[in-house]
Parts: C-alpha cells; structure tokens; sequence
C-alpha cells in the first residue's frame, strides 16, 4: 500500500484495512500521515477541540499484579510507598476544590486484595453526597475484572452495583496491548485482552459509556499496534460504546522496562494520526497532554485528536513513571494550548455535552509571554 492509494480510500470515505494501518506506521512522510488524519478529524469535528473540569484521584496504589512498565503499584500494604485513603480523605480531595468544582472525577486504582467491595460502593456515594451532579469515571476494565474474581460477582453484578453506588462510565486504561505475545511479557497477572473487552462489552450492555487506550512504545511491534486498534474498532462496530481513544505514551523511569527509551515525538504524532484514520467509529482521538507533554498534545490536535483531556489536578501515576508533564493544567491554560494550535476551544461534560465554547480567536502578543500573561499586561517595545 502506498499513502497516495491509502489517501485516496480516505477521500473517499472508505474503511482502511490491516495492510493501511501497518503501511502508516511505516511510512516515512510523517506530515503526508498527519495530514490525512486531520482531514478526518476536520470532517468529523472541524475546528472545535473538547476539554473537561476533571480531577484524578487515585485511592490506593496497593497492587497484586506486577506489571513491567508500572512505576505506581506497591505489591502490598505497608511496603515503602504504599497507599490507601480512607474514603474521608478521598471526599475531602473534592471537598477543597468546591470553590471551583470539577464536573468529573477520574479513579484508577491498583488491584488492592484486601479491602471490602462496600469500600468502593462507599466511595462513590461520599462523593455524590457532596456534588450529586459530579460525574464519576471511575476503575479500569482490568479493576471490574479484578472485582468479579476477588469479590466472586459477575461483570454485570460489579458494574449493576457500581452503578447504584454513583458509577457514570468507565476510563479506559488497563488495555496496555492486547496481544497475547507482549500481554504475557508485560502484564500476565491481570486482565487480558478478552476479559477487557468484555467487561466493555458488557458496560455498553447497561448503558455505561467507556473510554479505551493503548500503552505504546516499549516492546511491541507496528503489528501488535494495528492488532490492537482493530480489535478495539470490531467492538465498536458491535457495541457502539466508546466515547474515545487515548493512545497512552510509554515512560520508563522506576519500573521493570527502565532500560528502554520512551517513544519519541514522532511517535507519538504518528500513533494519533494512525487511531484516528483506522478507528472510524470512535468518535474522539485524546492527545492525552500527561503522557505526551502538553507541548507534543497541542501539536496532536493537527494529527487526528480533537480532545486534549482536561484539568487533572494531581495525577500520579505517570509521574511515578517520570513524566515531566506538570500535575495539572488551569482552564485559562487548557484554552490557551488550544487556541494557539488554530482551534476553538470547548468545555464539555463527560459525554462530550458542550458546556461552553470559547470564539476562536488570535492570540495577543503578551499571551505567549509567561511573565506578561501572568501579569495581564503587555509590555511596549521602546522604538528608536
């Protein structure tokens, strides 16, 4: 396949197939790639780029998987670093943010064995009790699945009483790679690829909408890549579930895979434009800002993304990993990222409701100017 046939089945609005997907990864006009996936997200979106008040916290780090590239997860309570919130300490990271509210909040845990599934259903209804409007994203297909199995309960039975508890959706990590090939060298203690599509499979079932990832960049080939979007696009097609993607970078500092680089720039520009020209019916591509650096996710939204993510506040599990990413971005920021790449900025709801779209308009001078955009002001050049 060449990128001038492939671009031709994208005028057209064809399907790619497995040999387009690979030749993408593969081709060496990185722009040529991008702009073909501009096309569609423009097609889709147009200049609007979404972004969200959210907020990420994660509860416990205590894990009973051991995944290679996880720098997070201690393997039990009381090893040095462990962690687990009482469900007061979780309300009150909430708590201190109500004079400038999130409207979601994003839980990703490690698999922690001893604590009671009543923790979980607590957890969620605190923090409904505190902001009944908030929208809780909250634990991985690969947490669900863990819950079935420790707490003897089918998908369905975790997912129905998460639900009650507060549960609105799903986040989409855990997904890692799907192939059994690098699944079994990673992550072979936890949920594997057809266990993680079920339990989506199943949310969709109830109604519950779900994000997916995939963690790129370490041992894994084109090929495992393009396995991968396409298992998540056969889903899709059957379910129609999925809200968005997030090709998640791969960082090495502190875990069992440090002797790898991380993926580079072009990297990370190519995989966004490859998400979005073979999952068609997803309908949002995240440059998720955190693991890319929100220097590399700006330029992601010319390569497929329309969604930048949102606020986080304090996120810790790619920090773990050494992501020189800041803890959190401010609204202001947010718009600012996505005003300077051409775009119009929309703050929207979990499931991508507009709450507000901001005009899209050139920036001023002093805006790119940290001391003087601080300041509000912009500082005159003396001419001769």
């Amino acid at each position: 396949m060449t990128i001038e046939s492939i671009a031709q089945k994208v005028q057209r609005g064809e399907r790619l197939d497995e040999s387009d997907a690979l030749a993408l990864f593969l081709e060496p006009d990185l722009l040529a790639v991008g702009a073909l996936a501009n096309t569609v997200r423009e097609r889709m979106h147009g200049d609007r780029t979404y972004f969200n008040r959210n907020m990420r916290i994660e509860v416990t780090n205590v894990c009973v998987a051991s995944c290679l590239f996880c720098s997070f997860a201690k393997l039990e309570e009381g090893a040095p670093g462990a962690h687990t919130m009482k469900v007061e300490e979780a309300w009150r990271e909430l708590e201190e943010r109500m004079d400038d509210p999130p409207s979601e909040i994003h839980i990703v845990n490690g698999l922690h064995p001893g604590l009671p599934f009543s923790y979980y259903e607590d957890l969620l209804r605190g923090f409904k009790r505190i902001k009944p409007d908030i929208h809780m994203k909250c634990f991985t297909a690969v947490e669900i699945h863990f819950f079935a199995q420790h707490y003897k309960m089918t998908y369905a039975e975790v997912l129905t009483r998460l639900r009650e508890a507060g549960l609105d959706s799903l986040p989409g990590g855990g997904a890692e790679i799907f192939h059994e090939d690098v699944r079994k060298r990673i992550s072979h203690d936890k949920a594997n690829a057809d266990e993680y599509l079920e339990v989506h499979r199943v949310a969709h079932g109830l109604g519950i909408r779900t994000n997916a990832t995939m963690l790129y960049g370490h041992i894994e080939t084109f090929e495992h890549r393009v396995d991968h979007l396409l298992r998540l696009r056969k889903l899709q097609d059957e379910t129609g579930g999925m809200q968005a993607f997030i090709p998640l970078a791969f960082h090495p500092d502190g875990n069992g895979m440090k002797n790898l680089p991380a993926p580079t720039a072009v990297d990370d520009l190519r995989t966004l434009a490859v998400s979005r020209l073979v999952l068609d019916n997803v309908p949002h591509i995240k440059a998720y800002w955190v693991s890319m650096t929100p220097k590399i996710a700006q330029l992601g939204l010319r390569f497929g993304a329309d969604d930048i993510d949102g606020t986080i506040v304090h996120e810790t599990i790619y920090h773990a990993a050494g992501s020189r990413s800041p803890q959190g971005l401010s609204y202001n920021e947010l718009v600012r990222l996505i005003r300077e790449a051409g775009r119009i900025p929309v703050e929207r709801d979990t499931l991508y409701n507009v709450v507000r779209e901001h005009p899209k308009s050139a920036l001023p001078e002093h805006a790119l100017k940290v001391r003087d955009r601080k300041a509000e002001r912009h500082i005159l050049p003396v001419l001769p």
